[in-house]
């Protein structure tokens, strides 16, 4: 596993640790526009996210979206978007990143009634895609180039 991380550092991909909950779902904690978060690394999702009540938080531009969201338990449901903010994941950073902005509470409501913490949104396959990601589940670490 050594030999991995070498080969890894060596392709210039950056290591970003992550924390499982509860619900065992990836907890992954991110800056926006400079602002910590609270996230859920989700490789099923295809856009990341923030919830409504986030905008002012992430000091995000929303404007107008022709997206309908959909996920566990919800469907339709509307969104605006978020154009060109700074992302970092632990030394990783995205400079031109887009959001979808989006009700969240479903999502929040679920965790809470685990008895895990909520979360400001949501990192997704876009992200993932982008940053060339490689997960190691075993390690709880996530490498983005």
């Amino acid at each position: 596993m050594k030999k991995f991380q070498e080969i890894l550092k060596k392709e210039k991909y950056k290591k970003i640790n992550f924390k499982v909950s509860k619900t065992q779902h990836l907890l992954i904690k991110a800056r926006i526009n400079g602002i910590k978060g609270s996230f859920i690394l989700d490789t099923g999702a295809s856009n990341s996210c923030v919830g409504f009540e986030s905008i002012s938080l992430f000091q995000l531009k929303a404007g107008k979206s022709k997206t309908k969201a959909s996920g566990a338990g919800a469907n339709g449901m509307e969104t605006l978007l978020a154009k060109d903010n700074k992302l970092q994941l632990g030394k990783w950073k995205n400079n031109e990143f887009h959001l979808v902005i989006f009700d969240l509470t479903h999502v929040n409501l679920a965790l809470i009634q685990h008895k895990a913490k909520p979360v400001h949104g949501i990192i997704g396959a876009d992200i993932l895609l982008n940053g060339k990601a490689i997960i190691d589940y075993y390690n709880h670490c996530l490498y983005l180039k």
